[in-house]
């Protein structure tokens, strides 16, 4: 086993950390063998996100999975290192990964022998799981929601502003403006929904006591998107308000993937929408894909996404996701072991090392 080309990928995000190690076949493609994950999510602090804390499970997991495959966790004295490449994506890896960029490539190089690493934002790393290496656009929604798509030459980034400024569609979105319909109702005023109401009282209690078990949590992002589920499930069960709510969802979500979308040619049929079939007979579109948990709420929200992608994004083909994030790690990490990485390389998104 030993003579295999070894890589980690690492996915670090609001709900935890997650390290994979993954085998590079003779193609070049990647298969993970073994995981380890982490419950609590890496800490953030003053100069961003914590390389020490990162580190401290980091490490210890990438020896884990090594022994555990029957490969040695550290370069043996004037040896060859076990891992070829590491890939870390990470949310807020473009504003808060200065301590990364600074820390990991020498904490790598000193500890595990790596010299060949990628730090990427969450966004690249679900869309490298999503599409791999080619052309198009990627949707990543759970908790927040950002889009990113390229030509392979750069990239182009909508919304994964947060859930103060923006995240539009995700799953914090969609709470909030549940629990917003439940308060209206809750008040006497116009926009409520008793249906989100009773949701309310039912989960939390006495609406009254929202603010004050909400606005003093960390977590505020999360327990908005622990209410996207009912707002889904009152939709569904046809609550006017509810579905009120989703179909702005899906209006957002696909604002943000039409923002994103590499150009296509500019061909136009007899009624001057954009033809999909170019002179030599090929589909002329581009590849769209949705990764994350929020996708799974079911024909509630997206029975009305659908619709928005067929008036906003007439020229798109929307295809399945070929993975999650962590996939996406391992996949950045392979290519990057393979001198094959063909995804953009910008400050921010995707940096790498080599030496």
């Amino acid at each position: 086993m030993s003579g295999r080309v070894w890589v980690l990928g690492v996915d670090s995000g609001g709900s935890g950390l997650r390290v994979a190690l993954g085998a590079v076949g003779e193609t070049g493609g990647v298969r993970a063998v073994d995981s380890v994950a982490f419950a609590e999510p890496v800490r953030t602090g003053e100069r961003g996100i914590d390389a020490g804390h990162l580190l401290e499970r980091l490490v210890p997991a990438a020896e884990e999975l090594l022994t555990r495959a029957g490969v040695a966790g550290r370069p043996a004295s004037g040896g060859a290192a076990p891992l070829a490449a590491v890939a870390v994506g990470a949310a807020g890896m473009a504003t808060l990964g200065d301590d990364l960029r600074a820390t990991l490539p020498a904490a790598l190089r000193s500890s595990l022998g790596v010299h060949r690493l990628a730090l990427a934002a969450d966004a690249v790393t679900a869309y490298a799981g999503a599409l791999g290496q080619r052309p198009g656009a990627v949707v990543a929604a759970g908790t927040g929601m950002i889009a990113l798509g390229t030509d392979l030459a750069v990239w182009r980034r909508a919304d994964g502003w947060g859930h103060l400024l923006g995240d539009c569609g995700s799953g914090a979105w969609i709470g909030r403006a549940g629990l917003e319909a439940a308060l209206r109702a809750y008040d006497g005023r116009r926009g409520g929904s008793a249906a989100l109401l009773a949701r309310v009282e039912a989960l939390f209690g006495d609406p009254a006591g929202l603010p004050a078990r909400l606005y003093p949590r960390p977590d505020r992002a999360a327990v908005l998107a622990s209410f996207a589920p009912e707002v889904a499930r009152c939709g569904a069960e046809g609550d006017p308000v509810a579905a009120g709510i989703l179909a702005g969802a899906a209006r957002h979500i696909a604002e943000a993937a039409a923002a994103v979308c590499p150009p296509v040619a500019d061909r136009m049929d007899r009624t001057g929408h954009p033809d999909d079939t170019d002179h030599e007979g090929h589909e002329d579109h581009v590849e769209v894909a949705f990764t994350g948990g929020l996708f799974a709420m079911g024909d509630a929200l997206l029975v009305p996404l659908r619709a928005e992608l067929a008036e906003q994004l007439p020229y798109a083909r929307t295809v399945s996701a070929g993975g999650d994030p962590l996939a996406g790690a391992l996949t950045v990490a392979a290519a990057l072991a393979t001198d094959t990485l063909r995804l953009p390389r910008e400050p921010g998104m995707l940096d790498t090392t080599s030496r």
